[in-house]
């Protein structure tokens, strides 16, 4: 059973023995159940966001998280344009993992279906990744955090082609398409970057500026900061077919990199490829269910896919078949991603929760759906009150 915010806001105190909480109320609607997370209300008005892990893989997601923020010091969220979440304070849990509790980035996320084409939502989110994309490697460097060379990424990809072509279960049309593409040269002379290995557009926190105009104001999801492929965070592209090309348009006209003409073709590729890594889990961890839900996603995208070839003029935009086919990726759950390990890591996903979206954030409010004209406020989405925390000059604790 989840615990209550009450219940997380008492565990908080382990962590903040000194802080005077007085409120807490969920931090999301809804979520697969691999974190317990809330929003606490301090005495001074300001707000956190507190989080504990419902298993060992949630623990591991939320270790791995806790070394990338820490990471980024000041220096380094100086160049940012963006915030992320600051570590408050954190406490050992008595089974496993520990409580977490962070700044909260107030704010709100778009899906990727909903993206607007235009100016506003779009484009902040082609910037704020051209942003990030610039970081020094030293920040991943100093943290020995992963590497991920182009020849390695490449090498990890043939890995997984074998597992899944194996299966049988592949339909060969896609995997001569992969296969060509992983092999092709042209594809892999990009520059790794420092990333998330896997950005989602719910990874982006959103607040209207004076003017009605969303602005990029934080980013969450840090757990797979790395040195690799910029392209990675780019994949969730394919289920915004509308903005697509101005995400593209704004990231290159941001970006202080050399130019990488393949990069629309990789994010395009990994996109493809997060259904194969769906049906490896289902291989790895024997199970049936998953194995025939992959089959069946892999199928429709290779119905989907038509004569539109994933190689022509690399920078070309993809077919609205194509997309249409992609956007089945909100199906597919989260996890993390190993460019060097063909694992999708098995207990990192719930089988029978196969819609996550934007369902377990560390620290921003839930997602929103997107208006028509993106330079509008979207519309906030319904929240649970603030419960508030039984004052301590009447002897009761937060239960």
């Amino acid at each position: 059973m989840a615990r209550s915010p009450l219940t997380l806001a008492a565990m908080a105190t382990t962590a903040l023995p000194d802080v005077d909480i007085r409120g807490a109320r969920a931090l999301t609607a809804g979520g697969s159940g691999r974190f317990d997370s809330a929003v606490l209300t301090l005495a001074s008005g300001s707000e956190l966001a507190v989080r504990v892990p419902t298993d060992a893989a949630a623990a591991h997601d939320a270790e791995a998280q806790l070394i990338a923020l820490r990471a980024l010091t000041p220096g380094v969220r100086d160049l940012l344009p963006f915030a992320a979440a600051e570590i408050v304070g954190t406490a050992p849990l008595e089974d496993a993992g520990r409580v977490v509790v962070t700044s909260y980035l107030d704010g709100y996320q778009v899906e990727a279906a909903q993206v607007p084409a235009g100016r506003g939502v779009a484009v902040e989110m082609g910037t704020a990744l051209a942003a990030l994309h610039a970081l020094p490697p030293s920040v991943v460097r100093a943290a020995g955090l992963p590497e991920r060379s182009p020849r390695e990424a490449r090498d990890a990809l043939e890995r997984l082609l074998d597992v899944v072509g194996r299966s049988g279960r592949v339909p060969v049309r896609l995997m001569v398409r992969w296969r060509e593409a992983v092999e092709d040269d042209r594809v892999w002379g990009y520059e790794s970057a420092v990333t998330l290995g896997g950005a989602h557009a719910t990874s982006f926190v959103f607040r209207d500026d004076a003017h009605g105009v969303p602005r990029v104001a934080g980013l969450l999801d840090w757990q797979g900061l790395q040195m690799g492929d910029p392209a990675l965070d780019l994949h969730w592209t394919e289920s915004a077919p509308h903005a697509a090309h101005d995400v593209f348009a704004a990231y290159r006209a941001s970006s202080v990199r050399s130019p990488d003409r393949a990069l629309r073709t990789r994010a395009r590729l990994h996109a493809e490829l997060e259904f194969a890594r769906w049906l490896a889990h289902g291989i790895e961890s024997h199970d049936a269910a998953v194995i025939d839900d992959a089959a069946g996603l892999l199928d429709a995208l290779s119905g989907g896919i038509g004569d539109d070839p994933l190689l022509a003029g690399l920078e070309g935009a993809g077919g609205a078949d194509v997309s249409e086919a992609i956007a089945l990726l909100d199906r597919v759950p989260r996890g993390p991603r190993d460019a060097a390990d063909t694992s999708i890591h098995t207990d990192a996903f719930d089988p029978e929760e196969l819609s996550l979206h934007a369902d377990e954030r560390w620290d921003a409010a839930p997602a929103r759906g997107a208006g028509s004209d993106d330079t509008q406020p979207l519309e906030a989405g319904a929240s649970d009150e603030t419960q508030p925390l039984a004052s301590p000059d009447d002897g009761s604790t937060a239960r």
